[in-house]
Formats: structure tokens, C-alpha cells, sequence
């Protein structure tokens, strides 16, 4: 009967977790930046990598912008990368659009990704950085809508929430239902518990000298998750950290089912060395498996087992339909079930190992959240 307080008690901690996603969506619905302010010229960054899936459309809707003054940086490691084909059909279809190609060279750090944020810094020309992922696709409004929100001066960094847009594939699929809805749940109740102390991967926007008071692209050469740990260092410097009001689409492609395992595990892992006090509090997150153990155990519990799967819903919706906007959510509904009983594998999972696998490349993932080549 011990086990069953327990899972009892665990399954009365996801209930609770699940009213305060839906609150936290309220209070995130709440806010908007102002209608009116200033339009300062932004410097958008994109680190390249491969000619992706949807790589154009997705980089033609930055240079689409309905914005009076913004440049674009693109970043290839070597100049027969095959994004660089697609960069220059782009310049050329767009001649207005002040647009250039940077190539670094092969990355000295272990975070290629911020090897090329460092070098396109170093180039852009104006004060505010939007750094954007390659996988992203935006609306017209997007350099808008972040800018009135650096209106505020206290603004130092923010991050756009996000809507996976899955390829083709079952196991996309399932990972763009996992991110739109406990991912995404995740994000809102921390934001409204503790405030924004970290920062989101996929769009960053930030002013150049709240990086330079961080210690800069150089501080995170060596961290996995640099992205939440440039907001970790803003906020402990006092600098304002928020959740933008834009929603961008996040397309994460077709994968394997290897590719998409090693993916999540790397996912999970990283979780785990940059927050490891939140990644065992994830455990709230996950209800659907522990009601389903508590009424194995505990049979008589089927009443609170059920009312706990509908705040599950409720809050799947809120996250996914509500926040963003989200067709495969809603057009997949039944997909759910499965893919909280797969993302609670993969946490369970992320408690053991130190490496990951990443572009072709092993890494020893330390404690801290820095990592280092292993082998190639």
C-alpha cells in the first residue's frame, strides 16, 4: 500500500502541475508588446549547416520582412557547404535586402553552433541580434513584433516560444505533439512560478551588450544547451529575460527512428546536466503513465486516475490549440497517449550516460553542461 501513497501522491502533484500550465498559459495570453514604438535596425543571424529539409522557404521568410531596416548574416563552416547555394539564390531574388555569407572555418570550440554566432557578431552591424535557427519559418511580422518588445529598455534578451511543424513520418509527428504540449507546458509554468531565468534554442534576440557583460559568445563555446545558459547568465546579472509574444514555426523534419531516438536522448541528457533539480521535477509532467501505474496498484484510485487524464487534456490543449495555434495536435489527438508514455521512457532514460551523438560526432557531456569532443 506504500507504493500506492506514493504514486498517489505523485499522480496529486501532476494534478496541481497541470493547473498551474493552464494559468501560467492565462497569464503568458496577457501580455502584448506595446503598439507603438520605435523600429530600430536589427541584425539577423542564421548559423548554416547543410541544405536542409524546407531550407529555403524557411529563410526566405526572413528576408520577406515587413521591416524598415534589417540586415541578414548567414555562417557555413566551408564554402562548398550546400547552404550556400540556397543563401545566394536568395540575395539574388532579394537585391534590397542587405545580406551576407561569412565562412569560419572549422569551429576551434566544441559548440559549432556558437563558433558561427561569434563570427556573424562580430560582422553585424547593429545593436540587437535576432539569432535564428535554420529549421525556422516566420510571418511578415515577425522583426515587428520582437522590436516593440526591446522597446523596453530593461529587455535585455527574449525567446520565442515555438510551434513544431513535423515532416513526414510517425516518429516527427510524435515529437511535435511532445513539444507542443509538455514542452511547451514546461516552459509557461516556469515563467510564471520563477520567472524567465533561461533562454529557448530555436530564437534568441538580444542586445549586443548584454552579451558582451555575459563574457560573450566565448563564455559559451563550451556548453551543449548554450541557449539556456546565455539567458541563466543575463538574469543572474540583472538583465531582463522574457518569453517574446511571437510564436515561430519550428520545422524539425523527417527523421528515423535511430535518428529520432538519438536525438530525444541527446535532448534529455543535456536537460539533465543544465538543470538537474527541473529535470527531476519533470516527473510532475508526465501524468498519463503515473495514473495508469497508480490504478494497477491501486484499483479503487480510478476515479482520481481518470479526472487526472482530463486535466492532461485540458492542459495538452491549452499548450498546443490555445498558445500555438497548432493543427497536428488537434488533427492527432489520439497520437498523445503514445508519445507520453515514450517521453517518459526517454526521461527515465536521460538519468544514465554522459555522451551524445552529434552531427556525426561523439561528446563527454560534464556535470557542469559543458561538453567535449570524444571522437569524430
Amino acid at each position: 500500500m506504500l507504493v500506492g501513497w506514493l504514486l498517489a501522491a505523485i499522480c496529486a502533484g501532476c494534478a496541481v502541475y497541470c493547473v498551474i500550465t493552464v494559468i501560467a498559459a492565462r497569464h503568458y495570453r496577457a501580455q502584448r508588446p506595446p503598439a507603438d514604438a520605435p523600429q530600430p535596425p536589427l541584425s539577423v543571424l542564421k548559423p548554416l549547416a547543410g541544405a536542409e529539409d524546407d531550407l529555403y522557404p524557411n529563410l526566405r521568410s526572413f528576408f520577406e520582412q515587413d521591416y524598415p531596416a534589417f540586415e541578414i548574416l548567414f555562417a557555413v563552416r566551408q564554402p562548398e557547404d550546400p547552404a550556400v547555394a540556397v543563401v545566394r539564390r536568395l540575395k539574388a531574388e532579394f537585391p534590397r535586402v542587405p545580406a551576407a555569407l561569412i565562412v569560419t572555418g572549422e569551429p576551434p570550440y566544441p559548440n559549432a553552433k556558437v563558433w558561427s554566432l561569434y563570427h556573424m557578431t562580430q560582422t553585424a552591424r547593429h545593436d540587437i541580434l535576432v539569432m535564428s535557427d535554420s529549421d525556422i519559418r516566420v510571418k511578415p511580422d515577425f522583426l515587428s513584433t520582437v522590436a516593440r518588445e526591446f522597446a523596453d529598455p530593461r529587455v535585455g534578451i527574449a525567446s520565442c516560444p515555438y510551434r513544431a511543424a513535423p515532416g513526414r513520418g510517425l516518429w516527427s509527428r510524435l515529437e511535435a505533439i511532445g513539444m507542443n504540449t509538455q514542452f511547451l507546458g514546461g516552459v509557461l509554468s516556469a515563467r510564471l512560478l520563477e520567472g524567465m531565468k533561461f533562454a529557448l534554442g530555436p530564437t534568441i534576440v538580444a542586445r549586443k551588450q548584454v552579451l558582451a557583460a555575459i563574457g560573450g559568445f566565448p563564455r559559451l563555446k563550451d556548453y551543449l544547451a548554450e541557449d539556456f545558459v546565455m539567458g541563466k547568465f543575463a538574469a543572474e546579472q540583472g538583465f531582463g529575460v522574457i518569453l517574446s509574444s511571437y510564436v515561430i514555426e519550428h520545422h524539425i523534419g523527417s527523421s528515423s527512428l535511430a535518428g529520432n531516438f538519438g536525438h530525444r536522448l541527446r535532448w534529455v541528457r543535456s536537460t539533465r546536466r543544465s538543470r538537474p533539480a527541473g529535470y527531476v521535477g519533470e516527473l510532475f509532467t508526465m501524468p498519463l503513465p503515473w495514473a495508469i501505474l497508480l490504478v494497477l496498484v491501486w484499483p479503487a484510485m480510478w476515479p482520481g486516475a481518470t479526472i487526472l487524464l482530463a486535466l492532461r487534456a485540458v492542459s495538452a490543449w491549452v499548450c498546443a490549440g490555445w498558445i500555438l495555434r497548432d493543427p497536428v495536435t488537434g488533427r492527432f489527438w489520439y497520437l498523445l497517449p503514445f508519445q507520453d508514455f515514450l517521453a517518459f521512457g526517454f526521461w527515465l532514460a536521460g538519468f544514465s550516460g554522459n555522451t551524445i551523438h552529434w552531427r556525426g560526432r561523439r561528446y563527454y557531456l560534464r556535470r557542469d553542461g559543458t561538453f567535449e569532443l570524444v571522437s569524430r
